[in-house]
């Protein structure tokens, strides 16, 4: 993985280089492909709630989810303390240009503090091919390296054999199992310490 943050400067997209992909902060031009990526079975069987009517879709990204992103990005360019901020990140595939997935931070309400988690969702199209875990790393590389975030968190469904092997890949240590909407998930963690080590031994 090759990591190349971007600045993000007003006229200028966040980007994030990995080896097959750039994850880029969303733009208002991504809503069509957010839209049929959440509507792909492969993705709401493991994120449901997701698959919303576009309408709704375009609201939360229009008028949230892209203010958000540059506060996040904001919060970085002064200090990096990003607080209770998301980040919300496409993947975009380096030799089609096409947006395949996502990378995004967030604070998960039902984990205890430090309640900070990354998750992702990729194509269909794309599976099988190392993306989840080039995006989560450079991510998670990405946090630690300019932000005041010490503990990541990740969380995958107990049957959702491959994102749970993406989030070890990534270095998160089993934690607990954890109930949210009556189904059951595998929670892992990785510190800013851990992953240090595992950067210096590589």
């Amino acid at each position: 993985m090759n990591l190349n943050p971007s600045s993000g400067s007003a006229n200028q997209a966040f980007t994030i280089e990995c080896s097959d992909l750039i994850l880029r902060e969303f733009g208002p031009d991504d809503l069509d492909d957010i839209h049929e990526l959440t509507w792909q079975p492969e993705i709401y069987e493991w994120l449901p709630g997701w698959n919303v009517p576009k309408e709704k879709r375009a609201n939360w990204l229009l008028n949230y989810e892209l203010k958000e992103n540059r506060q996040f990005l904001k919060a970085v360019s002064d200090g990096g303390d990003v607080g209770q901020l998301c980040l919300r990140l496409g993947m975009i595939d380096k030799a089609t240009g096409r947006f395949v997935g996502w990378c995004c931070t967030r604070i998960k309400p039902e984990l205890p503090p430090p309640n900070r988690e990354i998750m992702y969702a990729v194509s269909r199209d794309y599976r099988s091919r190392g993306y989840s875990t080039q995006a989560a790393k450079g991510l998670t590389a990405f946090l630690f390296s300019s932000t005041n975030v010490d503990v990541l968190n990740a969380i995958a469904l107990v049957h959702n054999v491959p994102s749970n092997k993406v989030i070890r890949k990534c270095g998160f240590a089993y934690h607990q199992n954890i109930e949210i909407d009556n189904q059951t998930y595998h929670a892992y963690k990785l510190t800013k310490t851990d992953w240090e080590k595992s950067v210096v031994g590589r």
